[in-house]
């Protein structure tokens, strides 16, 4: 086991493996920039370390800073957390050429499944159900038109170095195409430093569903079912949930099954996620799925997994990393319903950031109730950073009961100084269509639309 870990990362991920660690008996070295000094996870960090300024730039996507402060506390180990750098096969590679161990997937495997036309190819060679589209990325606006005519309108063309909802656009026509590729082109090339495109067929209404998966370094491979996404706007997540309300037990083994397939054929290691589309207008009423991506890290939404298989995926990470066994079974059942809301530190309605100070901040408790966070009463959230807040998780042994947890748990998180979305998932859980379980990635849309209409937002 290691006796020294560097968390390349900030806020609730951050504190998250710190714990983890704590538990471990393994110290802990938390990085900063100058706008977290105050944060938590320094604070209860064994040793600290000032990176840079706010701008992520210049501190948490610093890898020379990063990797000076592990070399200077004498860390043996890196964790990257999610977000920042925690998918850049470049910095895995650093980690290793500095004597530390890297808390992930190998390099190789993150450059590989991080670039998404060639993670689709390999999907495709492992038997995994892929849509229709460009094997490679497109060289032009007029090889994207090509590729379009074939795969048929709507497409959807998409960053192969993409993320976060970035590089993505929805053509519908064929005269859309050149302006719709340029403007994706931009966006990727800006946002991930490489503008190449492919083209994908477009699903007008499908759910998002994703397969936690582990690796060891002996090749074990274990899948630790799914979680339902669909919940989120503008490719953002907002609600998680395990297991998924759409899967019956025949397609959650079929899901499961390509899952640990495409992990097996790459020979991954530690933590991923494979993510799907699933299309409930296949041929007899039947749900097709379709791999959609694969998430070389930890998953903020990785909770949900945690409350209803009772495995701590951070400190399976940290144990595998050290060459320990998976220690897992091929495929783990779901015991119960877990739920997670992410609140932002965001108008509810208007979606606008709200940094600032917390002058109340009562998070709740109670039987099958969590919650991860980095915050306080006092803390001054900075206008630097992803905008969550904290991640509100709750258990019980159905889907009905978690609901009335999680209304109940909503309706006692106390927040004042700034604006959250806790009203927001409290109007999402009243919602008739959600409650049955009858919603697709398009939720967020006809959610806002009715709001509109009842002159709401």
């Amino acid at each position: 086991m290691f006796k020294k870990i560097l968390i390349a990362n900030r806020g609730e991920i951050a504190l998250r493996i710190l714990q983890a660690c704590r538990e471990l008996g393994v110290a802990t070295v938390a990085v900063h920039s100058t706008a977290d000094r105050d944060s938590l996870h320094v604070t209860y960090a064994d040793e600290n370390v000032c990176i840079g300024p706010p701008a992520s730039v210049a501190s948490y996507l610093d890898a020379e800073s990063i990797l000076s402060a592990a070399t200077v506390t004498g860390a043996d180990a890196v964790h990257p957390g999610y977000g920042f750098l925690a998918e850049n096969a470049r910095f895995a590679e650093q980690v290793a050429e500095s004597g530390f161990a890297w808390i992930g997937p190998r390099p190789e495997t993150i450059r590989l499944m991080g670039d998404k036309a060639k993670a689709r190819q390999t999907a495709e060679a492992a038997g995994v159900p892929v849509l229709p589209g460009s094997r490679e990325p497109l060289a032009d606006a007029a090889a994207a038109a090509a590729s379009a005519g074939e795969v048929g309108y709507p497409v959807i063309l998409k960053a192969a170095a993409g993320g976060g909802g970035r590089g993505l656009r929805i053509v519908h026509r064929a005269e859309e195409v050149e302006a719709q590729y340029t403007t994706a082109r931009e966006e990727a090339g800006k946002a991930f430093g490489d503008g190449s495109i492919y083209v994908e067929k477009y699903l007008a209404a499908p759910r998002h569903v994703e397969f936690q998966v582990f690796g060891d370094r002996d090749g074990r491979v274990a899948q630790l079912g799914e979680r339902e996404c669909s919940i989120q706007r503008r490719h953002q997540k907002l609600i998680e949930e395990a297991p998924s309300p759409a899967l019956d037990a025949e397609l959650r083994r079929a899901m499961g099954e390509a899952a640990v397939r495409l992990c097996e054929a790459v020979g991954y290691e530690n933590a991923g996620t494979i993510e799907f589309l699933l299309d409930g207008e296949g041929a007899g009423g039947r749900q097709d799925f379709y791999f959609m991506e694969m998430n070389t890290r930890i998953q903020v939404e990785h909770p949900v997994t945690e409350m209803v298989t009772g495995v701590d995926l951070v400190k399976l990470q940290i144990r595998v990393a050290a060459g320990e066994p998976l220690g897992l079974p091929a495929a783990m059942a779901a015991n119960g319903h877990a739920i997670e809301c992410r609140i932002n530190a965001e108008h509810p309605e208007r979606f606008t950031p709200s940094p600032g100070r917390l002058t109340v901040f009562r998070p709740p408790g109670g039987p099958g109730t969590r919650v991860d966070t980095h915050a306080y009463q006092g803390y001054v959230v900075p206008p630097y950073y992803d905008s969550l807040l904290a991640k509100l998780i709750v258990w019980d042994e159905s889907r009905p009961a978690a609901l009335a947890r999680m209304s109940r748990a909503l309706d006692l998180f106390v927040v004042a100084g700034i604006d959250t979305t806790i009203p927001l998932h409290q109007e999402i859980l009243r919602d008739e269509d959600f409650r049955a379980g009858r919603f697709s990635t398009r939720f967020m849309e006809r959610f806002c639309e009715r709001r509109r209409a009842r002159g709401e937002a």
